[in-house]
């Protein structure tokens, strides 16, 4: 079982966990959830450079009813809905959808029940243009070669990647690292690892040639992982050839 987390106060706007190198674990228990400027939205802070133009990684919590105006993604949008339904004017995003809004594209978002959605602005590459739209309810994953292992690749650019991994019941992975970082949203479920224990909606960072040997208990785990864009890979010093 997971230990009891401890509340914590709100991060102000402004940079917050800008140290790549460092490995970053925010506890969903620990959620602190803060307005946004717009009425009805709320969001928890995971990763900021900047203020409130930023870029940045966040979770987002529509009321039902909230809405935006429409605004354009200088920087780009990458969207995950965990729950509810995201509409704008491509249609309705029930929970389970992979959305990309490439910079400079443009929408006005509203959630008639309300929604939740993971959220990152202004991470794309200049050359990442594809507006990607997946449901990822009725998508085809392919099984790893790791027994009670699946995988959903969503978007792939310029070295990062982008999927979702299902791991089922008592699924233990091998020790890897990550040459150019990962970063994890725990969907559903439980995820363990030798580092600690990780309930849904947990993020965690961990910088380029980390370590980790991840496992699930009874109740499994779907992961939102991202690799490969936190540095350049480059093979640690202890590693070099001699």
């Amino acid at each position: 079982m997971c230990e009891a987390r401890t509340t914590l106060s709100p991060p102000p706007l402004g940079d917050l966990h800008t140290d790549l190198s460092q490995r970053v674990v925010l506890h969903a228990a620990d959620a602190v959830w803060q307005p946004s400027p717009q009425p009805g939205v709320q969001r928890r802070l995971l990763d900021r450079w900047g203020g409130e133009r930023a870029r940045a990684t966040s979770l987002v919590r529509y009321a039902p009813g909230a809405r935006f105006n429409t605004h354009v993604h200088d920087g780009g949008e990458e969207i995950l809905v965990l729950e509810g339904v995201f509409s704008d004017e491509t249609g309705d995003h029930p929970a389970g959808t992979y959305l990309r809004n490439p910079p400079g594209s443009s929408h006005a978002p509203f959630s008639q029940p309300g929604c939740l959605l993971y959220v990152k602005l202004r991470h794309f590459a200049a050359d990442d243009t594809a507006a990607v739209r997946i449901d990822t309810r009725s998508a085809a994953w392919q099984a790893d070669a790791v027994p009670g292992l699946w995988f959903l690749p969503l978007h792939s650019h310029g070295g990062t990647d982008t999927l979702l991994l299902r791991a089922g019941p008592n699924c233990w992975f091998d020790m890897h690292s990550h040459p150019g970082g990962e970063e994890l949203l725990v969907v559903e479920g439980v995820l363990y690892d030798d580092l600690g224990c990780y309930p849904r909606h947990t993020w965690t960072r961990s910088p380029r040639w980390s370590r980790h040997a991840p496992h699930t208990m009874a109740e499994g785990a779907v992961s939102l992982v991202k690799r490969g864009h936190l540095a350049p890979p480059t093979r640690p010093a202890a590693a070099k050839d001699a």
